[in-house]
């Protein structure tokens, strides 16, 4: 089909109220969403499934297939949630059989900026922000309202936690915990993402209780292990407690370290 100088291949699925620019380019295995708008030459590969209500920008590519030497061909997925934007020459890669993943999985509300690079089997949560030039290698793991400041590079196999600040420019090569901001090169913990925290409704007592925490964490002295079990046996079972304690056990990478200057008495 082609309408408006776009190709949209007849066997593409396309929801209601629908916007396609001139000239992009649509599959014929792609699934999109009741509301979105897709952009003059965006494009948008085979096996990608796009929720509702998404923008798709000028030059983005979705669903490219994999820069993965381990890549044969297999049929593998891009699967986008409600509500995200994807910004100009964004770029979001198809899953791996290799990875054990198969898809690239992004969630709702969203924002893609320009340059962004996705890369095969990434897991993004929900309410994420990534700012212009960030690169994901594959198999990163971002959780909820993770915000990505621009030109941040996050080596393959990462995890960024839920509610974390990164900043500009920074080079990510392990493992970011929840609720911090992050910084500098090589990455360093920098505080509590006081600010974000505040705005997405955490009270005074939750964000009291995360910095105490951290403190074990990162200025008691101890190794990473010794304070988990420190924080486990000195602080109440609540949410936050479990978030970190379980993102820190968890971690296959090991966690950011905690830069010379850095202050937990905001």
């Amino acid at each position: 089909m082609n309408y408006n100088g776009a190709y949209i291949h007849p066997d593409a699925k396309i929801g209601r109220n629908v916007e396609i620019g001139p000239f992009s380019y649509i599959a014929g295995k792609v699934e999109i969403g009741d509301g979105c708008r897709i952009g003059p030459n965006a494009i948008i590969l085979d096996y990608v499934k796009m929720g509702e209500n998404c923008k798709v920008f000028p030059g983005a590519v979705v669903g490219a297939e994999p820069q993965d030497l381990k890549f044969k061909g297999e049929e593998s997925h891009v699967i986008i949630g409600n509500n995200t934007t994807i910004r100009e020459c964004a770029t979001i890669n198809r899953g791996t059989a290799a990875s054990g993943r198969y898809a690239t999985i992004i969630g709702d509300n969203c924002l893609i900026m320009s340059y962004v690079h996705i890369a095969h089997d990434c897991r993004i949560g929900n309410n994420c922000i990534f700012s212009s030039y960030v690169g994901l290698a594959g198999e990163t793991d971002v959780d909820d309202w993770a915000i990505i400041g621009g030109g941040t590079l996050i080596h393959q196999f990462s995890h960024i936690g839920a509610h974390v600040m990164i900043g500009g420019g920074t080079g990510v090569v392990k493992d970011v915990p929840p609720y911090i901001l992050a910084a500098r090169n090589p990455i360093n913990f920098a505080g509590i993402n006081i600010v974000g925290l505040r705005r997405r409704g955490f009270t005074h007592d939750e964000i009291d209780e995360i910095r105490e925490i951290y403190r074990v964490i990162y200025d008691s002295g101890m190794n990473i292990s010794d304070a988990v079990s420190r924080v486990k046996s000195a602080f109440p079972d609540t949410e936050v407690k479990k978030v970190i304690l379980d993102f820190i056990t968890n971690s296959k990478r090991g966690i950011v370290k905690k830069g010379a200057s850095t202050a937990l008495d905001d």
